[in-house]
């Protein structure tokens, strides 16, 4: 069986995930399978981890002081935003993707490949400083490196699936946004005075 993109004519495009299931399955069934291992399996056990960590009695590694809560606080919340605004901008293909998807650049893809990560990592580091015990440091811990490890699984799958994204992989960074001067153009806004 071979998937193509629209106008790929004929093109397959194997790759590790959701390619790889629609190719077996067909493209519904790829569909499928990649909601069921991400939505209700992959998200909800790493979610309970969390929970389980966050409720074990355990000592805290430090006490939190109001400086440390309020930076807790303002990573988990900044976190929210990219983490949700990331999910509105891609819609479904969030926890359905499809050989189908295509490949978005504007909004915060424009910036940062991965927003919905980043923001995750900001809530993960945001947790750890609101409860420093040793199993939600453990917990999130866990979680970053999860992350990474899943923007990177999924460029693999991207790569193969998406016309572009090894060009846009070499313009966007992944999780950080790049602070870029402007280069002083030779019109000024004081002109130098012409001699007389």
């Amino acid at each position: 069986m071979s998937l193509a993109r629209p106008g790929a004519r004929g093109k397959s495009q194997a790759s590790a995930f959701t390619t790889a299931y629609s190719l077996r399955w067909g493209v519904r069934g790829g569909e499928l399978a990649s909601s069921i291992l991400r939505n209700f399996l992959g998200i909800p056990v790493w979610v309970l981890g969390f929970v389980l960590a966050w409720r074990q009695p355990v000592p805290l590694l430090f006490t939190p002081n109001v400086g440390t809560q309020t930076l807790g606080w303002l990573l988990l919340v900044g976190g929210l935003v990219p983490f949700i605004w990331g999910h509105m901008v891609l819609g479904k293909p969030t926890h359905m993707p499809s050989v189908w998807d295509r490949l978005v650049r504007h909004s915060l893809y424009a910036y940062v490949r991965h927003p919905i990560y980043a923001g995750g990592f900001l809530i993960i580091i945001g947790i750890a400083l609101l409860k420093p015990t040793v199993t939600v440091v453990l917990a999130c811990a866990f979680g970053f490196v999860s992350l990474i490890i899943q923007a990177r699984l999924e460029e693999i799958d991207l790569l193969q699936r998406l016309p572009g994204y090894r060009e846009y992989m070499e313009q966007v960074p992944r999780f950080l946004p790049l602070i870029r001067h402007k280069q002083s153009s030779k019109i000024s806004r004081f002109p130098e005075a012409k001699p007389r």
